[in-house]
């Protein structure tokens, strides 16, 4: 997860320190997660909504959120369940 985390965080414009800065958390903290240490499962859904939603609960701790659309607001939901759809397509 962590080079994903790491390309989504410049994707959207924005660095560890301005995560850390929106979570309210120290940037050695964002530091770690992007270098592989888990995210707190109290802090998934924060940092997916500051993000944007670019990063999803199921990206991040797929242990908790095991399923693609877990965890997403219901509005992502049918995005990604549409994203799936075309991704299943694309490879039958």
């Amino acid at each position: 997860m962590h080079k994903c985390l790491k390309n989504k965080i410049r994707q959207i414009g924005l660095s560890q320190a301005g995560v850390a800065r929106l979570i309210g958390l120290p940037q050695q903290v964002v530091c770690r997660w992007v270098n592989g240490q888990q995210v707190p499962a109290s802090r998934v859904l924060q940092l997916c909504e500051i993000m944007a939603w670019t990063v999803t609960p199921h990206e991040l701790r797929p242990d908790i959120y095991p399923n693609p659309t877990d965890g997403l607001p219901c509005g992502r939901k049918s995005t990604a369940n549409e994203l799936l759809a075309v991704n299943n397509e694309n490879h039958s």
